[in-house]
């Protein structure tokens, strides 16, 4: 007979409804036409777009190739704002510029400064062109050194305008709303200290789906499958589908493996008995402690997060690059030969 925490299977989860302060989500379909920007694929750019160039003001060369970049965009008849600041001052307030919504926002940094930038943009997402300038960089997955023919392509309309999913979070404590966070990466349940395990219920359009006896539970986008959930053992999901990726960490019911499930439903996820440590981080951010009863639940959010694709750089030629798949150490048979057919050390 299967073992079942009590307080999980009798409990019944709070719908939006009925919840101060959480009101049902309308489900948008996918689009990769931003409303708030000018920038339309296989069209030339239009004269006199609002350009914002954001990175980590500590960042080695991140001043220099900003001022770099913001040349070139100001010569061409672009309206330019830098926003360069030290990582922990990036906030959530007001991102667009004063005299109107941003077209583009250019960030060079890595992946984190991707996931803040998108953070700071809130509900008003607009396009992005990631510049690497940290170490791995899935999002940012350009390297500096591009710049120049990145920019000459959006000038042309040579590129593409890939969207992502993106959610919302809220932790419900005695049926109240005490913390909403919007993110792009993932939502993670942590036991923390003392570091015995958690029980975490979780509900499926409120049904209960399975209770995980875990150090945590990490619920992911597709664009964060290869974050976190990535380390965690996850599968990689291709980042431009809506899905959710639900991979517990060290469980202790070895049959409870990831799943991955539709971004149209709802999920609540209910941690009985949590730790004195226990927390709900988004995105890497720590958004509050966990107590007993607490109440965390996951949606599909409106606003979607659209990253700018140019040149020659697409989804599997950036796992290829980044993960090293061909068998060859980085760098070396990562690509496609020319001709699309196997050679030895290189993947098609």
């Amino acid at each position: 007979m299967l073992w079942r925490p009590t307080a999980c299977w009798t409990t019944q989860p709070q719908r939006a409804a009925d919840t101060p302060g959480m009101a049902p989500v309308a489900m948008t379909p996918m689009t990769a036409i931003s409303p708030l920007s000018r920038l339309r694929p296989q069209q030339p750019s239009p004269a006199g777009l609002i350009a914002v160039i954001v990175g980590p003001a500590e960042l080695p060369r991140v001043q220099s190739e900003a001022v770099r970049l913001q040349a070139r965009l100001t010569q061409a008849g672009h309206r330019v704002t830098l926003r360069l600041a030290p990582r922990s001052d990036w906030g959530e307030g007001q991102f667009h510029p004063a005299d109107g919504t941003a077209d583009i926002v250019v960030v060079l940094g890595g992946d984190g400064s991707i996931l803040r930038t998108a953070r700071w943009m809130g509900y008003e997402q607009v396009p992005v062109l990631g510049f690497n300038l940290g170490t791995l960089g899935f999002l940012a997955d350009s390297s500096i050194d591009e710049a120049e023919a990145a920019l000459a392509d959006i000038a042309t309309g040579s590129f593409r305008l890939v969207d992502h999913l993106m959610f919302e979070t809220e932790v419900i404590r005695d049926s109240t709303t005490i913390h909403r966070e919007l993110g792009l990466n993932e939502t993670s349940i942590l036991a923390g200290p003392p570091f015995s395990m958690i029980d975490i219920c979780l509900f499926v359009d409120g049904e209960i789906a399975t209770t995980y006896r875990s150090d945590g539970l990490i619920v992911s986008t597709p664009v964060g499958s290869t974050a976190y959930n990535l380390s965690a053992s996850g599968p990689i999901i291709r980042k431009d589908l809506d899905a959710f990726v639900f991979t517990p960490l060290n469980p202790h019911t070895l049959t409870n493996r990831t799943v991955v499930d539709s971004a149209t439903r709802g999920y609540e996820l209910l941690v009985p008995r949590p730790n004195e440590g226990s927390a709900c981080v988004v995105d890497g951010r720590l958004i509050t402690s966990l107590v007993a009863g607490d109440r965390v639940t996951i949606r599909r959010a409106v606003p979607r997060f659209t990253l700018i694709e140019t040149g020659t750089h697409s989804y599997y030629r950036t796992l290829r690059d980044k993960l090293q798949w061909g068998g060859g150490i980085h760098g070396a048979g990562s690509r496609a030969p020319s001709g699309g057919g196997l050679s030895s050390g290189g993947v098609a």
